[in-house]
């Protein structure tokens, strides 16, 4: 019986070690006893969720939710810790101590490197291994938040940038009016090249390092799910409104971006259909659709097709990310914006986003307009387990 509980402690003690190399050290998609980690993360932000129903705003609920990723990470830690002296203190049960014994020194080497045994009679190679394993954790995870802050910074950088692009919060046809207000059409390209490349490295890390996903941007109404869902619409909508001027790299940017919400969807464990249908439904309506292309015109983008011409072809191409995308900012609970899907966990419908005045030199000063948020159909809270997901036909 007790090489049955030495051989147990020692199974622990594998897979504890087994999933420290496979959370920090392999650089893949967690696939095995790594998504351990995937259920951590996902009851981490359970509860700060939990916690951030009684915030009165969002900015309130923002700060609430902000610690969830940095908590994660000292949860993922204690958890270690935990399997560690459980698997340990189980091996020195197993040669004729008591579980409270071995429990107590498997304990006390963990933490200090084999240096005390008040648990009875020494073990000095489990002491040492069990000592010597925690250090070797402790500079992984040290060496791990540079890696996870580095990506971290690449990713809200451009966010940060997206937004005298894109409004607060970020919606796709406002990056096409903003670049047709400033005349700045030309540097789409140059915007579309920059966020395929930004789609790609978020798809690298944060399938590799999944906890990245609960770490929000720094201001309340920035987020990178909606940065990367408004720059997709604004390449769709350019490719089906304006084919002739449209570069390539919308095309581009628009592949690149859903096979990176998709990989991260595959990585949670979330159903992606790899082939939708370009005909099948979408949550979006074509109402929606046309009033935004007749803010473009208003606001004089060169427009070539109407609403009913281009919307087969933007419906098209929104088919392969918008499932996937609702899904997300929901579950990470992103700013209400418009054209991102309903949220479980607020109050309010989509926000607009606040257009700064323009001002030109000659201009008579006046007062200073104040863009405030306006909620666009608001409604009540939603219960249950939320939105099903709409999945494409065919």
């Amino acid at each position: 019986m007790t090489w049955v509980v030495w051989a147990l402690g020692l199974l622990v003690v594998v897979l504890t070690a087994a999933n420290v190399v496979f959370t920090m050290v392999l650089p893949r998609r967690p696939f095995g006893i790594d998504r351990l980690t995937l259920v951590l993360n996902r009851n981490v932000l359970r509860t700060f969720r939990w916690l951030s129903r009684f915030a009165p705003t969002y900015e309130a609920k923002d700060a609430i939710l902000a610690p969830a990723g940095p908590v994660a990470l000292v949860v993922q830690l204690l958890v270690w810790a935990a399997g560690l002296t459980v698997g340990f203190g189980l091996m020195v049960t197993g040669d004729h101590h008591s579980l409270g014994d071995g429990l107590l020194q498997s304990l006390a080497s963990v933490f200090t490197v084999g240096a005390a045994h008040p648990g009875g009679v020494p073990e000095p190679a489990i002491d040492v291994a069990a000592g010597a394993i925690w250090v070797v954790v402790v500079a992984l995870q040290i060496a791990y938040l540079p890696t996870l802050y580095g990506a971290f910074s690449r990713r809200e950088s451009l966010v940060a940038l997206l937004e005298s692009r894109a409004g607060l919060p970020a919606w796709g046809p406002e990056v096409l009016i903003r670049h047709q207000l400033v005349g700045i059409i030309d540097t789409l390209p140059d915007l579309y090249a920059s966020w395929e490349e930004w789609s790609a490295d978020v798809a690298e890390s944060h399938t590799t390092y999944p906890v990245m996903l609960l770490f929000r941007s720094p201001e309340p109404w920035y987020s990178w799910v909606l940065g990367l869902v408004a720059v997709l619409d604004a390449a769709a909508i350019h490719l089906a409104v304006a084919p002739s001027s449209a570069s390539s790299q919308a095309r581009l940017c628009l592949r690149m971006g859903f096979t990176a919400l998709d990989r991260i969807a595959a990585t949670l464990g979330w159903a992606v259909d790899p082939d939708p249908n370009p005909e099948g439904p979408i949550d979006l309506t074509f109402a929606q659709f046309a009033e935004a292309l007749s803010l473009l015109a208003e606001a004089g983008f060169p427009v070539e097709r109407s609403a009913e011409e281009s919307w087969p072809d933007f419906r098209g191409w929104r088919v392969n990310y918008e499932a996937v995308a609702y899904r997300l900012a929901d579950a990470l609970t992103a700013p209400p914006a418009p054209w991102s899907g309903p949220r479980r966990h607020l109050r309010t419908g989509p926000v607009a986003p606040r257009r700064p005045p323009q001002r030109h030199p000659g201009e008579k000063s006046g007062s200073r307009k104040r863009y405030a948020h306006v909620v666009v159909g608001a409604r009540p809270a939603r219960r249950g387990r939320g939105p099903a997901r709409r999945r494409p036909a065919g």
